[in-house]
């Protein structure tokens, strides 16, 4: 590697290993994170695992498709992420595999090539399978000489990310040759990476896998136990996703205006970060609403104006209970998070005009009218006004979501055949 990466690197691990220190001082969880990110590597129980590397929750849901078929194969699996979200992620998914010693889920280590020889010695990997963007110099020229061959699944690469990318071609470019296949989201990103030095045998347009979601069955059996014991049924529900701050404060102000006019609405709201639970209840009482949590097992009855939704792994039951929703990060300038959840259970979304992260699904749901996007909490309220003073209009919104995920789906299947093919080459 350049030598001014390294020193980069060892710059950025030692800032983020005092920042998650101190966390780790009022939030246990985070020891674990600080462990094995930085070199305290746990034994390894399987042998030759196919290694599937996940950042965070939407990543790890798009690999859970990819993930199942690997375990209804027989084969063993390892799975890392960077961060706690998606660590929970995997445990909630695969709980009964791991119990059954046939997953393992670990932190990736940071990217050192000592820290990256150590752990790859340790799991003697058969392949490693790396899910949409996360790509790293040392990880990948490891792997490269040790032969273990490396594929990056349901790949996205937006125009502002490549043009990041084009400034660093000297660590960009072998990092492209290391890797041995790339499935390209669409066209568009796969013309960056060719753009960026990826060789264009390497890479193969399949679509999103995203567009291949399937609710658990478990999260919509919850759903409906809950709409029954919080007799929800006419009562409409409107969902905060995955929010950041200053959305929480701003959407639980505006809510409170059309409160006053659907008295019977309940919001749900989901923190993104769980360090930002205690704050966003104390957000909402500051607004005078009554409110109930999960994390207190308590339920939504008929007072309660907001339900926080401070718990992890259950996004998908709280989107089977809404009538409409708005997707966060969208209103903040993170980017946006997925909406394709909500689209696949024909909820009708609102999100802000922050939205690179994932521009065409946006582009696809608002060109269908399944998707608004807007530059303020106020304007989300006044859509989900129109959407609950217009059942048709809701209906029409929720409809072509759904049709917007029919015509796209697909991907998994050509996914897998990519996967297939690369597991048949190291037999």
């Amino acid at each position: 590697m350049p030598f001014w990466y390294s020193l980069l690197l060892a710059i950025i691990a030692q800032l983020y290993r005092l920042r998650v220190f101190l966390r780790s001082r009022h939030e246990p969880d985070y020891q674990l994170e600080v462990a094995q990110r930085f070199g305290k590597l746990p034994a390894a129980s399987l042998k030759n695992p196919i290694w599937i590397h996940a950042v965070s929750v939407g990543e790890t849901n798009a690999a859970q498709p990819i993930i199942q078929h690997l375990l209804n194969m027989g084969l063993p699996v390892l799975v890392t992420n960077t961060t706690r979200t998606g660590s929970a992620r995997v445990k909630t998914l695969f709980a009964k595999d791991i119990q059954n010693h046939q997953l393992e889920q670990h932190f990736l280590p940071i990217d050192t090539a000592s820290l990256m020889s150590e752990f790859i010695d340790l799991h003697h990997p058969r392949a490693l399978l790396l899910i949409e963007t996360e790509i790293w110099p040392n990880l990948l020229a490891i792997l490269h000489h040790h032969k273990i061959p490396s594929l990056l699944m349901n790949a996205r690469l937006s125009e502002r990310s490549a043009k990041g990318y084009a400034r660093f071609t000297s660590l960009v470019k072998p990092m492209l040759e290391h890797l041995t296949r790339i499935a390209a989201q669409d066209q568009d990103t796969a013309n960056r990476f060719i753009g960026l030095g990826a060789a264009e045998s390497k890479v193969i347009v399949t679509g999103s896998l995203k567009f291949d979601l399937t609710a658990p069955d478990a999260s919509l059996e919850l759903a409906k136990k809950l709409k029954l014991d919080w007799q929800l049924e006419g009562r409409p529900v409107l969902f905060a996703a995955s929010t950041h701050e200053p959305e929480e404060q701003e959407i639980l102000t505006a809510f409170k205006a059309l409160h006053a006019e659907f008295p019977r609405a309940l919001l749900i709201i989901a923190p993104r970060h769980p360090e930002r639970f205690d704050r966003v209840a104390a957000l909402i009482e500051e607004q005078g609403l009554s409110y109930t949590r999960r994390s207190l097992n308590q339920a939504g009855n008929s007072t309660t104006s907001v339900f926080l939704a401070d718990s992890m792994g259950e996004m998908w039951t709280w989107y089977a209970l809404s009538k409409v929703a708005f997707v966060g990060g969208s209103l903040s300038e993170t980017g946006g998070h997925n909406p394709l959840e909500a689209a696949s259970l024909g909820v009708p979304v609102v999100m802000g005009s922050h939205t690179f992260n994932f521009a065409q699904i946006v582009e696809l749901l608002k060109e269908a009218g399944a998707l608004i996007q807007v530059n303020d909490a106020n304007a989300v309220m006044q859509v989900w006004r129109d959407w609950l003073l217009s059942e048709a209009q809701c209906e029409d919104a929720a409809s072509a979501a759904l049709a917007v995920m029919k015509a796209n789906q697909g991907a998994l299947k050509r996914q897998l055949n990519l996967v297939d093919d690369l597991l048949k080459s190291t037999v």
